[in-house]
């Protein structure tokens, strides 16, 4: 029996089979074009399912996607501007009724801390708190194995978190580095990545060093707040720019003894997402059986 994995994000949707064994047999991509709104990909979700009906033993659709999701209703509740008519889109009653076949939706942050709690980076942790750093920050708390998703299933937007100089989000994301170092340096964002700066600093880019540090210090600070109030025992930081682990490793650590109290500090420990692309894959595929109760 193999379910089908979908994990839908702002640019490219991935898909693939996991098996009952937690196996990933197959993986794929294709471009989201967001740009053509929430109908647009419903349709090549349900295309997607469809071409995969002949697959023998088919159990399940699993979706992890961006915007604001309630799992139980298996819809989009709340999505940004980048995909335009995405709230409203009811995943879960379209493919059962369209398939006949069961399906559940989460949201993608909360897809890849599930996946991190259970199989990853934070594997036998009972208070996980996951953050991907990108073009914002997303956040997740995994209590018990359970996604913490508060009164409206709107728990841990920690990208609209308050610090001193603004959002947390438009501080230490990539997307606020790489606007600091473009500023500093003269020169058009568009010109500028992750992978750009952290080759550059290395070489000794006196800009892209101080970019880095301004970001590590507003991690610091923004994941102390969470941590103050959530107390998690691992706290697992994902997205492109952490594949800079040895780099950044150390320098949010002391960012982090700098911001919390000792007690605390001593306590939590600091991981690096191990799923990176398939996060959103195998988290959609824990939560399906979560909500079917299949464990």
């Amino acid at each position: 029996m193999n379910y089908l994995a979908i994990d839908i994000g702002g640019t490219s949707i991935k898909y693939g089979l996991i098996d009952h064994e937690e196996t990933l047999l197959e993986a794929h991509e294709m471009p989201t074009e967001a740009h053509l709104g929430g109908p647009h990909i419903l349709e090549k979700v349900k295309e997607l399912v469809e071409s995969y009906l002949d697959d023998e033993g088919l159990a399940g659709v699993c979706i992890s996607s961006a915007g604001m999701v309630d799992p139980d209703k298996g819809e989009i509740f709340y999505a940004g501007p980048q995909i335009p008519n995405y709230a409203g889109t009811q995943f879960k009653k379209e493919i059962e009724t369209s398939f006949d076949i069961p399906c559940e939706i989460e949201n993608d942050v909360n897809c890849a801390g599930l996946a991190e709690a259970v199989s990853g980076s934070a594997k036998g942790a009972q208070q996980v708190l996951c953050l991907t750093i990108g073009t914002g920050i997303g956040g997740c708390l995994v209590l018990n194995g359970e996604i913490f998703h508060g009164f409206s299933n709107s728990a841990c937007e920690v990208g609209y978190l308050h610090l001193a100089d603004g959002a947390f989000q438009d501080l230490a994301s990539t997307t606020a580095l790489v606007r600091y170092v473009a500023e500093l340096q003269g020169d058009n964002p568009e010109n500028w990545n992750g992978r750009r700066i952290f080759k550059e600093a290395t070489e000794g880019n006196s800009h892209c060093i101080a970019g880095i540090d301004r970001m590590v210090d507003y991690l610091g600070q923004g994941i102390a707040n969470i941590c103050y109030v959530a107390n998690p025992e691992v706290v697992v930081l994902g997205g492109g720019i952490m594949g800079q682990e040895a780099i950044l490793k150390p320098k949010i650590e002391a960012a982090l003894k700098k911001y919390l109290i000792s007690s605390i500090a001593e306590k939590t420990k600091l991981a690096f997402a191990q799923h990176l692309n398939t996060a959103g894959m195998f988290g959609a595929y824990y939560h399906f059986k979560k909500k079917q109760k299949l464990i």
